[in-house]
């Protein structure tokens, strides 16, 4: 994989590239979210997102991954996309060890019903215990049977609040997020003036179609301005790396 910004580089080590910026997670945790998009704008191709990757883009996604202390994702996307536990080659699980992190990060999935497969590889094969997001009004059956295989955090009354959510990973220690979608989340993780970061992947396909974009919910009061970090090629995808001004 090649850079084209900043500067121009012929070979470049990703776990380096995108290694968090000095002093984040003290003050609140870091926020880098991960996404892919064609070239209108559509992040799914009958309905994930899988079809419109790359072998660079997989990698990308696993040292996103592995720099991450939790992995935060929407259950619809979790389901959408047919999620199981993080799995990390031995190369990246030594990197976290050396930074002292768990080997794998555990993924917490934001859901206000939490109707989630409980017997699903998600859960039953995980290595770090899945946590599960929900509110006051969550279905008391369904959060009784998922309490054998995850950890459940009321994190709002009647919708999932996503400060609460972070507040509470920052307090168990986390210093570091990767929001994998859907846009619903990422759409109020942005409203709620929490993203630091977005890492977008620009595929080069078109799409059509009537999906949602990287972001969904009504339009911001005004643009968020971001600025690029790098941008990263191969094979004629785009990597950016994108941080809030």
């Amino acid at each position: 994989m090649r850079a084209l910004l900043p500067e121009a580089e012929a070979d470049v080590d990703l776990a380096s590239a995108y290694r968090l910026p000095a002093g984040a997670g003290e003050e609140r945790v870091f926020v880098r979210c991960n996404m892919i998009s064609s070239l209108d704008g559509a992040i799914s191709v009958k309905g994930r997102s899988g079809l419109l990757g790359a072998p660079a883009d997989r990698r990308v996604f696993q040292v996103l991954r592995s720099l991450a202390d939790i992995v935060l994702v929407g259950a619809g996307t979790a389901r959408a996309e047919r999620y199981g536990p993080v799995a990390l080659d031995g190369e990246l699980r030594q990197q976290r060890r050396a930074r002292g992190q768990s080997e794998v990060p555990p993924i917490a999935v934001v859901t206000r019903s939490a109707n989630l497969d409980w017997s699903s590889p998600f859960f039953t094969e995980a290595e770090a215990r899945p946590i599960v997001f929900t509110t006051g009004d969550c279905d008391a059956g369904a959060r009784s049977r998922g309490a054998r295989v995850a950890d459940f955090v009321v994190a709002g009354d009647q919708a999932v609040e996503p400060r609460l959510a972070l507040d509470y990973l920052r307090a168990s220690g986390a210093r570091s997020v990767l929001l994998e979608g859907g846009p619903g989340l990422n759409g109020d993780i942005v409203r709620a003036g929490l993203l630091d970061e977005l890492c977008l992947t620009l595929a080069p396909s078109l799409v059509a179609g009537t999906g949602t974009r990287i972001l969904a919910g009504d339009e911001l009061a005004r643009p968020l301005r971001m600025d690029t970090v790098h941008l990263l090629e191969e094979g004629g995808w785009l990597f950016y790396r994108l941080a809030v001004r």
